[in-house]
């Protein structure tokens, strides 16, 4: 049988090279976009003739998700709770940095704690796969510059994996997530790169480990291999994806 991945903010950076990957392996692809209607439809006809569906979806509005879950299937294999915001997307939904806070507790810890309430129900009987994609910065290690509240809903967010995963250590749901470290997407764009000049770009990059940034399929592929079967042996885990910026805090700099 063919599984159900359900994937949140899949219509940019680390999300969409998550719904490519899982569309290419076979799954059929149900992922939700907020303000890029046109990029998820374009996302849709590029991977026509995969199996794969768009929907709408504010994470952390309630009425939004209510709506959301009476358009699904009733089976979900793979659940990801990829959406997020970050210290400079967030300032594209408010200018008040006391609204900014609340957004980012909203979306990134609440909106994640009620629909994965929500679709765990759908997992119960036949078992599922829940990843979680945090942040380097948060769950892993802290990096000054950054807003406060950024950090502490990823943390909020690992905090919630790994008690999840005591809650299901003797069923059939698997929780994991992974914390991806400076990677070439909107959102780091956003927050770092974009106030960098060429050369400061480029020497920020080179200070970088391994001298590079992460490649959104890179985080796709970790992905993958969670909502296999396989992967039950790291029921829990809290996965450092940061190409060892974690264990090495001092090489970024704000």
């Amino acid at each position: 049988m063919k599984k159900t991945v359900l994937v949140t903010g899949g219509s940019s950076g680390i999300g969409t090279a998550i719904v490519k990957l899982f569309a290419e392996k076979g799954y059929r692809v149900l992922f939700t976009y907020n303000s890029r209607e046109e990029t998820a439809q374009e996302i849709v006809d590029q991977l026509q003739p995969h199996d794969v569906q768009m929907f709408h979806f504010m994470q952390g509005d309630l009425v939004s998700q209510e709506t959301l879950l009476a358009q699904l299937p009733e089976r979900i294999d793979v659940l990801i709770n990829n959406a997020a915001v970050g210290s400079a997307t967030v300032k594209r939904l408010s200018d008040d940095k006391y609204e900014q806070d609340r957004k980012m507790f909203e979306i990134n810890a609440l909106g994640v704690l009620w629909l994965t309430e929500a679709i765990l129900p759908r997992m119960m009987e036949h078992g599922g796969k829940i990843i979680n994609i945090s942040s380097v910065g948060g769950g892993i290690f802290h990096y000054p510059g950054f807003l406060l509240a950024d950090g502490m809903s990823k943390a909020a967010l690992t905090f919630m994996t790994r008690q999840l995963a005591a809650e299901h250590a003797h069923t059939n749901i698997d929780i994991f997530a992974v914390c991806p470290g400076a990677t070439n997407t909107d959102m780091f764009q956003s927050s770092t790169l974009n106030k960098l000049t060429d050369e400061q770009r480029e020497a920020f990059v080179a200070d970088l480990p391994k001298k590079r940034l992460i490649h959104p399929d890179e985080i796709a592929l970790i992905c993958e291999y969670l909502a296999q079967e396989h992967s039950t042996v790291m029921h829990g885990a809290v996965i450092d994806a940061s190409l060892g910026l974690g264990v090495s805090p001092g090489m970024i700099k704000k």
